[in-house]
């Protein structure tokens, strides 16, 4: 296994994002029809949070109460906004950083995607997926 490769070699970039402002509706949308289980906050092209799949799992029950999806969107929308259900301030490694970095934060379990950023600016997603697929090919 080679040590030291830069986090840029797994990281995926084009991304689904949600931006500032968002409903959270839209964002489930978002992240049912892209299929993704994270999605980064921007506002322009800066990084300001990120919310998962999980996160818009704890605010619905549709799917344990076979309500209509429209219905729980409405009443979502009016009382909570992505600013509060988003993580903000993720924890991010720069672009500079190493795939062992990323290992190394992604291992406390605490969640499963890391944003890479340039500064503020969101360059790459890497998930404990990617991290996976990179064992598997070093193997």
């Amino acid at each position: 296994m080679k040590h030291n490769e830069p986090v840029t070699r797994i990281m995926s970039t084009n991304l689904v994002t949600a931006h500032h402002g968002d409903s959270i509706s839209k964002v489930r949308k978002l992240m049912q029809e892209s299929g993704v289980h994270h999605v980064p906050v921007v506002s322009g092209q800066n990084l300001v949070g990120l919310i998962s799949w999980s996160d818009i799992l704890r605010l619905s029950f549709s799917d344990a109460f076979n309500a209509d999806e429209r219905a729980v969107d409405a009443a979502l929308d009016h009382t909570m906004t992505l600013e509060q259900v988003m993580a903000r301030e993720p924890i991010t490694l720069p672009e500079t950083g190493k795939i062992r970095e990323a290992a190394e934060i992604l291992a406390r379990g605490e969640f499963h995607s890391l944003p890479i950023v340039s500064g503020q600016k969101l360059v790459g997603l890497v998930t404990s997926t990617d991290l996976i697929k990179y064992l598997c090919d070093q193997f």
